[in-house]
């Protein structure tokens, strides 16, 4: 009895190619080597985006052009503990917010969360929290 070309299995082939997307485009094939390498995506950590923003919900109450921290909380559509929570962080050392703002997020990977940073806040003194920030920052 002999089989037939149809009924063997077919060998398996490995190719090996670098696929590009383009926007609303088709994934296209292209030879050669592979493209450079990206740059490492670099932006402000969030906690640093939430302490400037902190700030400016501060200095927007301080010179009347609110009249409080709830209203606040209904322009922006946060809550009045949202924007509590935002508040708090004033209450760093100002060195530590020194340090925070100048924070990054690399690849995507933030440095610390905002509910740590908050512990730190609510810590008591500033050489409390100085010390707790020494303990963190050194984690990352």
């Amino acid at each position: 009895m002999s089989v037939s070309p149809e009924s063997q299995p077919a060998e398996a082939v490995l190719v090996s190619a670098h696929f590009h997307r383009v926007r609303r485009a088709k994934v296209r094939l292209r030879g050669g080597a592979p493209p450079p390498p990206r740059e490492v995506a670099r932006r402000p950590a969030h906690v640093a985006r939430m302490l400037a923003l902190a700030h400016h919900v501060e200095s927007v109450i301080g010179r009347g052009l609110v009249a409080s921290a709830a209203e606040v909380a209904g322009q922006l559509c946060f809550t009045r503990a949202r924007v509590t929570h935002l508040l708090d962080l004033l209450l760093l050392a100002p060195d530590i917010q020194e340090e925070v703002l100048f924070l990054e997020a690399v690849e995507g990977e933030e440095p610390l969360s905002e509910r740590g940073l908050r512990a730190i806040a609510h810590a008591g003194t500033w050489e409390e929290q100085r010390e707790q920030w020494r303990e963190v920052k050194a984690s990352f």
